[in-house]
């Protein structure tokens, strides 16, 4: 007596890079429409993080983006050696990325206003700040103060990079004298605060924007909340370091999807008259 075998259906191939999954809610995202939408979940509005480039691309207009220092990188000043040399771990990020460093600035223009624009990159050691990132934000706010043009800093942020030790804690001090100066001339300085902002950045230049924007749910705070928990031994408030909860306590100004960025800061740089 034969015994009949129902036949195993073959599980379809699907092409890698065509799906993704939502970090947030778990849906399956089809990568084409949804890079289309800005990396924004359309089931349930996560904002993913954004390289630096397409950042750019989004907020700029077409072709309108003039890139200075692109060729800067670090000196490795501690000849730093953890799992991997600094230098190795820095060549091995840069070719993943296609960048040299955790940031990238120019001149540029955001619906015709002339700007300096500078846009982190959390593909890039999750965009930690060295001697490199701090040099390229204060160029950055000098060259503001000496064309006359609004700074739009895009922060996303682990903090300061460990591999460079006291050099890149002293970049929280170099950025923020720079802006103190600019401020004084009267400048007009505005952040856009993306998940994360964190530690060094947030404690420096982040948070000293004249407008402060943040998108949906970026989490935007100092130390973890593990770490803050375990040393003030508190229960901390439920969402504490989301942009919802800093807009609610004053700490930001708005709120701002990624698809109306353009819009606000266009219409920031007009209320301002610059």
């Amino acid at each position: 007596m034969t015994t009949e075998q129902t036949p195993i259906s073959k599980k379809p191939d699907v092409p890698e890079g065509v799906w993704d999954r939502c970090q947030a809610c778990g849906e399956m995202l089809y990568i084409r429409e949804f890079e289309e939408a800005l990396r924004v979940c359309p089931s349930c509005d996560h904002h993913h993080r954004l390289e630096a480039r397409k950042r750019v691309t989004q907020l700029c207009d077409e072709g309108a983006f003039d890139e200075f220092l692109a060729d800067l990188v670090t000196t490795d000043p501690l000849k730093f050696i953890d799992r991997i040399p600094y230098k190795e771990r820095i060549q091995q990020v840069q070719e993943k990325t296609g960048e040299k460093e955790a940031i990238i600035v120019g001149k540029a223009y955001i619906k015709g206003r002339g700007v300096i624009l500078g846009v982190m990159n959390p593909s890039f050691i999750m965009a930690s700040m060295g001697a490199v990132v701090g040099e390229k934000v204060t160029s950055a706010v000098e060259r503001a103060m000496d064309d006359n043009l609004p700074l739009v800093l895009v922060t996303a942020s682990g903090g300061a990079r460990m591999q460079e030790g006291m050099v890149s804690l002293v970049q929280m001090a170099k950025t923020s004298a720079a802006i103190g100066k600019f401020e004084e001339a009267g400048g007009l300085y505005i952040t856009v605060l993306t998940d994360p902002t964190t530690a060094g950045v947030a404690a420096s230049f982040a948070m000293l924007g004249d407008v402060i924007i943040a998108e949906p749910k970026a989490m935007v705070g100092f130390a973890g909340p593990r770490v803050i928990a375990n040393t003030i031994k508190a229960e901390l408030p439920e969402g504490f370091q989301t942009a919802e909860f800093l807009l609610e306590k004053g700490f930001i100004d708005r709120i701002v999807h990624r698809k109306d960025l353009r819009s606000e800061i266009a219409k920031i740089i007009d209320f301002c008259g610059k």
